[in-house]
């Protein structure tokens, strides 16, 4: 039995891969500085209220001995890192610095590292779908905290040993199939917005519908949190190479596309408006998720009709 530690574990995506390793047979020992949510108690072996970068860590890495660290732990909004860089610096980068310095010097083993990064390294892309030969060029702090660690993580591979895989996200969304864990309450993500204006029957915001797109709306690359865990599971497992991932469905969805979706999986109209466009949203974002795929062979199970279902189930359970 394979032992992992997620750090992050009180969080959506910690929390969904937990969820996935321990359906897997594994024993997952949890970390975060939040408590684990009321649904998370008692579904994993361990699990400690604490920074990853403390004496309590220390001490749970050292008698548990973990195969691999799933690193989810992080601050993670875009807007905010703007206002506040210096606590996406300190947490997202300097921090994990210290725990690799560990990993380097203090462990006498080396744990596969997987790496929770972001499509928002590639800033405003040069083209879609993004691959990860494309340029990084960040314009926010988050953004540029992530691409850090993944050029940490790179030279520490090389001068050290140490292997890794940096998955870059794009859009996660959705809850459990089995509505075990979910997205918590006033979520920034569209599926997580337009369910939560239906169901408390209040008026939902679309921004700009002038793009250039077959409705005038965004397109985003929507991937199930499911997936995600999936892919997860797959890379401390097969002998993947150590680098950059994407991790999305290579397809898009428009705003207006998940809201008419979402009306239809429902049943109930969304109060819909329309406002002006956010400064530096791109008109698409997609992803090609081809090379972890070839490596691996992995693919996104669920569809976007799927997404949304898992997610209103969570929202009304």
């Amino acid at each position: 039995m394979s032992i992992i530690i997620v750090t992050g574990i009180s969080g959506y995506i910690g929390g969904q891969v937990a969820v996935k390793l321990k359906d897997q047979g594994r024993q997952v020992i949890g970390v975060d500085t939040r408590p684990l949510p009321a649904h998370l108690e008692g579904k994993f072996d361990w699990f400690e209220q604490c920074d990853f970068d403390s004496d309590a860590f220390d001490k749970l890495m050292m008698e548990g001995k973990p195969d691999a660290i799933i690193h989810c732990a992080g601050t993670s909004l875009v807007g905010p890192s703007v206002t506040d860089p210096q606590l996406y610096y300190n947490n997202n980068v300097l921090n994990t610095v210290r725990l690799l310095d560990k990993i380097k010097d203090k462990f006498f083993w080396k744990p596969k590292i997987i790496f929770s990064s972001s499509a928002s390294t590639y800033g405003n892309p040069i083209m879609v779908p993004c691959q990860e030969i494309d340029p990084a060029e960040p314009i926010s702090p988050y953004g540029q905290s992530k691409l850090f660690i993944e050029w940490a993580l790179a030279a520490y591979h090389r001068a050290y040993g140490i292997e890794y895989v940096a998955f870059r996200f794009f859009n996660a969304c959705s809850a459990d199939p089995q509505v075990r864990h979910g997205q918590e309450p006033n979520a920034t993500h569209i599926i997580a917005r337009v369910l939560e204006s239906i169901r408390d029957n209040s008026d939902f915001l679309i921004y700009g519908n002038d793009y250039e797109t077959e409705d005038g709306t965004c397109v985003r690359d929507y991937i199930h949190v499911d997936d995600i865990a999936d892919a997860h599971a797959r890379a401390i497992d097969v002998a993947v190479t150590s680098g950059v991932y994407n991790l999305g469905t290579k397809t898009g969805a428009s705003n207006l596309e998940i809201v008419r979706l979402a009306e239809k999986v429902t049943g109930q109209r969304v109060n819909l408006s329309v406002g002006g466009k956010r400064e530096g949203d791109p008109a698409m974002l997609t992803a090609d998720p081809g090379k972890f795929v070839q490596v691996t062979g992995w693919a996104p199970k669920y569809n976007l009709e799927d997404m949304i279902t898992h997610a209103w189930k969570w929202y009304t359970k």
